[in-house]
């Protein structure tokens, strides 16, 4: 996986007094690997938050899809910031806006030995339904 970190300052022009109407200041990363690529942004004022903003691939832009959750490119790039200490992340969920990541029941490879658990109680519970 490759990273790029990029720090960006969103500011209106001082007034008068020195102050500013409006000062964003955030970190943009980039997690590429081949052609596909995550975009994260972490504002430096909540340090142990970051969002997940999107995806490219081939050159192309894309919103983010639960399917991306279990991307091991976002895997990886989701256990870079939190080691960063990034333990609070989301992401842009189109139409609903930030959703937030549990990290151990969102993400990761669909055959991770939790989610098998829970898809087997899921259709545990289907079967007694309609067998009742």
């Amino acid at each position: 996986m490759k990273i790029e970190v990029s720090h960006h300052i969103d500011a209106s022009e001082p007034d008068a007094e020195g102050f500013h109407t409006y000062h964003y200041e955030y970190d943009v990363y980039r997690f590429s690997d081949g052609d596909t690529t995550y975009l994260g942004r972490a504002y430096t004022d909540e340090p142990d938050c970051a969002s997940f903003q999107g995806r490219s691939q081939a050159g192309r832009d894309y919103r983010l899809t639960t399917h991306d959750l279990h991307h091991p490119l976002f895997n990886e790039a989701a256990e870079h910031l939190r080691k960063l200490g990034k333990t609070n992340l989301s992401w842009l969920k189109d139409r609903v806006g930030y959703v937030s990541i549990d990290c151990d029941r969102d993400i990761g490879p669909v055959t991770s030995p939790s989610r098998i658990r829970r898809w087997l109680c899921q259709l545990r519970g289907r079967f007694s339904r309609l067998f009742r």
